[in-house]
């Protein structure tokens, strides 16, 4: 019987390890590697061990499937060997990643279809978002994915902007509506969107028809917009980063309805409160506020008036007085915002009204004050007092002009080397004076001594830049007299507002006033009209020169029933009389 060791005891097996050859010496190594050229020094004297071709089949492990010896061979009866797809399923792939090629390479067309698809996505967006808010008003997880899906198709329809021939269908389809009443969202994301959205189709680069743009315009007032968007204007808070672009987005997208915005009762004073409030640094919303209050004043006679019965006039020229003597830093919001308050007051300055507000408000001292000591503010304060002065009601602002004791001041100016916008203000508040003050009135002849002094210093500096802008005007003439002689009648006629356009551009106007305030110096003093007089023979011309200039004024004006003026009318009829 055998022992328990030998039961136990471990069999012997031939060992079957590959017999490795003995270690060299190492210093035999570094040697055969510095004296051999190919050895590549990266090695740093590592040798590495190849195997034996002829062992490569020696290796452990069991021995593959017969089947998987050829690997591009499929089985017979299609199992996952092989490639590991059938032969089926491999067309069928090759079938879908074509398709799904087809399908990236061909654009999506925009038309009637592709509105009428998302209108009806639009819609049930916001059906969905409502059902699910008033569902579950007290756990906002369950509609905040609705809300999500909602925010995402309210920005998909920027790109109506692109296709303004769709605006008609798309405001039909009552998408416009929806729209506008998401001013009401609660989230103010959407609200915000929503205004920005439609910020997008009314902007002015799109290239609509105005047909196409009533269209859209119409459904968006019958929607209650505007008074959506000045409840917006409450209820954005600036100081919160999203609603201030919100803000910025109600602004921008109106001035192009600035009638209809204007009969809104509480916008244009919210303009003017949000126009002066005070900050250390003058704010975008603050800068856009005075910008959209210019384009509503610039478009409507009703605004204009609106305006200066909340007191604008003396709230704006109080903004203004802070710019007397300091500049805002140039290229920033202030300046923008400094030079858009100085077109409000100027737009409505045009109004009777508005120029008796301005006196009321001692506008003319610091127009005056702005003409001595201000830079930025001079050629706007000029320009303000021209237009001050303009027009038949003008009478009481040249009348102050004088007692304000500013006649030096304006013909200081007048007298030295200018630019030519600011010249040209000085010639229209000349030529306003002239027209204006009464005959025989102290404010008058104070006027008329001024050019006559000094040797009729200021008549030589009119005759002279008469001369530049006849030189400029006769140019333009001479130009369109050529082209006039190679054109039909018919095509003479559509070429006239771009010929006046012209002219006008030359100097035409500045023309005029100077001829205008001539004819006046010619008419009430001797010692003035022997002066210019010689001063034309000079250059072999005479009064009639001066009659030529007014009497085509007069015929624009009598051409012109629309805006006709008939006490401009009446005074070159009397100046031509005296010529």
């Amino acid at each position: 019987m055998a022992s328990i060791d030998d039961l136990f005891k471990r069999p012997t097996i031939p060992s079957q390890k590959r017999k490795l050859n003995a270690t060299k010496d190492p210093n035999e190594i570094y040697k055969s590697i510095k004296l051999n050229s190919k050895a590549d020094a990266r090695s740093n004297g590592q040798t590495t061990v190849e195997d034996d071709p002829e062992e490569e089949d020696d290796v452990a492990g069991p021995e593959l499937p017969p089947e998987m010896e050829d690997e591009g061979e499929v089985d017979e009866e299609g199992r996952f060997f092989g490639g590991g797809i059938t032969t089926d399923t491999a067309e069928v792939l090759d079938f879908i990643d074509e398709r799904d090629l087809e399908v990236v390479a061909k654009p999506e067309t925009v038309d009637s279809a592709w509105v009428r698809k998302l209108a009806l996505n639009f819609e049930r967006k916001i059906s969905k978002n409502a059902e699910l808010r008033a569902k579950f008003e007290s756990a906002p997880q369950k509609f905040m994915s609705s809300e999500a899906d909602l925010d995402a198709d309210v920005k998909a329809l920027s790109i109506l902007s692109e296709h303004p021939e769709l605006y008609q269908e798309f405001a039909q389809l009552g998408c416009m509506s929806s729209l506008v009443s998401l001013l009401s969202h609660e989230n103010t994301d959407i609200a915000i969107d929503a205004i920005e959205i439609i910020g997008e189709l009314t902007d002015e680069d799109v290239e609509a028809e105005q047909a196409q743009w009533d269209v859209l315009v119409d459904a968006m007032l019958d929607a209650d917009l505007l008074d959506l968007l000045y409840q917006n204007l409450s209820r954005f808070d600036e100081s919160v980063e999203s609603d201030r672009i919100g803000v910025l987005e109600n602004l921008s997208s109106r001035p192009s309805i600035a009638e209809l915005i204007g009969k809104n009762k509480a916008m244009i004073p919210w303009l003017i409160s949000r126009t002066q409030t005070r900050e250390s640094t003058v704010s975008q919303n603050k800068q856009y506020s005075a910008e959209v209050l210019a384009i509503l004043l610039q478009s409507s006679v009703t605004n204009r008036k609106r305006f200066v019965e909340l007191e604008g006039i003396d709230v704006f020229l109080q903004l203004l007085s802070a710019y007397r003597k300091r500049d805002p830093a140039k290229g920033t919001e202030e300046e923008e915002y400094v030079e858009n308050v100085f077109d409000c007051v100027t737009c409505c300055v045009d109004e009777e009204e508005g120029k008796q507000k301005y006196l009321d408000a001692e506008g003319m001292e610091l127009c005056l004050i702005m003409l001595k000591e201000g830079k930025m503010s001079r050629p706007r304060a000029l320009r303000l007092m021209d237009h001050a002065l303009g027009g038949p009601t003008g009478i009481s602002c040249c009348e102050r002009l004088v007692e304000a004791a500013g006649l030096k001041v304006i013909f200081t100016m007048f007298m030295k080397k200018i630019d030519t916008q600011s010249t040209e203000h000085l010639l229209g508040i000349l030529a306003s004076m002239l027209r204006s003050l009464p005959g025989d009135s102290a404010p008058r002849i104070r006027l008329l001594g001024k050019f006559v002094e000094k040797n009729y210093e200021k008549i030589d500096r009119l005759m002279q830049l008469r001369r530049d802008y006849g030189t400029r005007v006769s140019s333009v003439d001479q130009t369109i007299k050529n082209e006039r002689a190679t054109l039909a009648a018919e095509e003479q006629t559509d070429m006239a507002d771009e010929w006046l356009s012209r002219r006008l551009d030359a100097g035409l106007f500045s023309l005029q006033s100077i001829d205008s305030t001539l004819a006046w110096l010619i008419a009430e003093d001797d010692g003035a009209r022997a002066h210019i007089q010689q001063l034309l023979a000079d250059r072999d011309e005479t009064f009639a020169t001066l009659k030529n200039t007014l009497q085509e004024q007069l015929n624009g004006i009598n051409t012109n029933t629309e805006e006709k003026d008939t006490s401009m009318n009446d005074m070159l009829e009397t100046l031509l009389a005296f010529l």
